[in-house]
């Protein structure tokens, strides 16, 4: 079978996923139709509709466009079947129930952001880093009920820097993902495909991914300078981990997005924050201190540390909890 002959359904949301369904356009693969999320409701006061970053794209490019509530509508999946897709495939979208990954007489691949089975979840590349990994990368795997659980079709590993943020592993992630899921349209259009079971032995230490939420981004001051200094850089820049400065009139939400760690021992209570009041703001903890280069509270922009104290009133004793 030709590529222009290969029915293709694509299933995405987020700017990750453009990027693999762009290499699919441009290199002349036969898109049939594009499955994304539903406009988000967005503003202070809720009153604007903002489209999926795949959305964006398909509109773009002219591409037949779904957007169900539910995945199990029956409207929805009529319109699906319609499309006769030979196959689908999914990158960073919803679970998909049975009726849909089912229907492709090719089956349904994904593209997942770990070394599965390593963090299967909605956030690998967050975990993995704060995990303080040092290798990751991205693996295209057949659909099956459990998620993140289908026989693996092919992997690459990427070395994680000790310096790379969630944003960094991100788009070097994207990019890569495009490649991969390109290969594996071409092995199934070959048949050179072989999947394999996902291999877990009883000494494999399962590491997953779950959602992350607001709470979840919370810094703990009781953990190792290292530990803190990876948390920090697997949630940067977005969602962001965050503390509250205490000190001041009142306690305030500060996000921090960019550390360097000092290992060493001191007599300082853990969460004191030392300054010159001048160019540098650090966080005592257990072990040593982590020094805050980055940072923005709340309702204030992103800035460095040196513009931020220029701009504080520093009290004479700071804390963070």
């Amino acid at each position: 079978m030709k590529k222009e002959d290969l029915r293709i359904v694509y299933l995405g949301t987020p700017d990750f996923a453009v990027e693999s369904l762009r290499r699919l356009v441009e290199g002349g693969y036969n898109v049939v139709g594009v499955v994304t999320t539903p406009d988000k409701h967005m503003g202070r006061h809720r009153d604007q509709l903002t489209p999926s970053p795949v959305k964006e794209f398909a509109l773009q490019n002219g591409l037949p466009l779904l957007q169900p509530e539910k995945l199990k509508d029956e409207a929805f999946l009529e319109q699906l079947s319609l499309l006769k897709a030979d196959l689908q495939i999914v990158v960073a979208f919803r679970m998909l129930p049975e009726a849909v990954w089912t229907m492709p007489r090719l089956g349904t691949f994904n593209l997942h952001a770990s070394l599965l089975p390593q963090y299967r979840g909605a956030a690998p590349i967050n975990w993995a880093i704060m995990n303080g990994e040092k290798e990751t990368g991205i693996t295209t795997f057949f659909i099956e009920k459990d998620i993140d659980t289908g026989e693996i079709i092919d992997q690459v590993h990427v070395p994680i820097a000790e310096t790379d943020t969630f944003e960094d592993v991100h788009d070097r992630l994207m990019q890569l993902g495009g490649d991969l899921v390109v290969k594996t349209v071409n092995a199934i259009l070959n048949g050179t495909i072989h999947s394999q079971p996902q291999k877990i032995s009883s000494e494999t230490e399962l590491k997953l991914a779950p959602k992350i939420f607001r709470e979840t981004c919370r810094i703990n001051w009781s953990q190792s300078v290292e530990s803190v200094y990876n948390f920090v850089r697997g949630l940067s820049p977005i969602p962001a981990a965050w503390t509250m400065l205490e000190g001041g009139k009142y306690p305030e939400m500060m996000k921090i997005f960019k550390t360097e760690k000092e290992v060493e021992e001191h007599n300082y209570e853990t969460g004191r924050v030392i300054t010159d009041k001048r160019s540098f703001l650090k966080v005592a903890l257990p072990n040593g201190f982590l020094n805050i280069c980055e940072l923005q509270l709340s309702g204030k922009k992103h800035m460095t540390v040196e513009e931020f104290l220029r701009g504080y009133k520093c009290p004479e004793t700071l804390q963070v909890r």
